[in-house]
């Protein structure tokens, strides 16, 4: 941990100083979040997280900005980053979210870590004898939510990828596939999580 400062507004200066500036354009007038300010301290790393936050993370494409605020939180959460989940939370009461929606989003992210280290388990084994036993666990809430299906599998595409679980990758991609996710949707999910855990990482290191 660095223990760097923010760096203000009041005294940012240059490429800094722009970048602060569309991000106002972006985010609206109120002071800059603090994690941004940190950012403030490299301006390439700020440059390149801005821009990837405003294509991949803040707006719409592929992805609604539902969906996106969604793998966000989920992200944030999944990198232990209180300040970050604490924004991607907000941004997602902005945009219309319940409690129990947030719940039901983040019982689904943690589900799946249960079955990552299940098929993590079988990946990394060494032998076969682990393949077609049974996985004996429980997960009715990846079904049994009121989140719809599509959302639901680029979650999972999302934190499997962070987790490094090939068959999970694999195995959601199939199904997000079967309920009408395109490919350009799935890789613009692991975009969006990909910037957001990028932060959370850069936050945490610095401050």
């Amino acid at each position: 941990m660095l223990g760097l400062k923010p760096v203000a507004e009041e005294n940012a200066e240059g490429k800094v100083a722009q970048v602060y500036g569309r991000l106002h354009d972006l985010l609206g007038p109120d002071p800059l979040p603090e994690g941004f300010l940190l950012m403030g301290n490299v301006e390439p790393f700020l440059g390149d997280f801005y821009m990837n936050f405003k294509k991949f993370v803040w707006s719409s494409g592929k992805l609604d900005e539902n969906s996106k605020a969604a793998i966000a939180l989920a992200v944030a959460t999944h990198a232990h980053s209180e300040y970050w989940a604490e924004f991607y939370t907000q941004r997602c009461r902005d945009l219309g979210w319940g409690d129990q929606q947030l719940a039901e989003l983040l019982a689904i992210s943690t589900t799946n870590y249960m079955y990552n280290t299940f098929f993590k388990f079988r990946k990394i084994s060494g032998t076969d004898r682990f393949d077609g036993m049974p996985v004996g666990l429980r997960a009715h809430t990846f079904s049994s939510t009121s989140l719809e299906v599509p959302l639901i599998e680029l979650v999972n595409i999302a934190i499997s990828d962070l987790n490094a679980c090939e068959p999970c990758v694999q195995g959601h991609i199939s199904k997000a596939t079967e309920v009408g996710v395109s490919h350009e949707m799935m890789l613009e999910a692991v975009q969006c999580a990909s910037t957001v855990y990028a932060g959370c990482q850069f936050t945490s290191a610095v401050s």
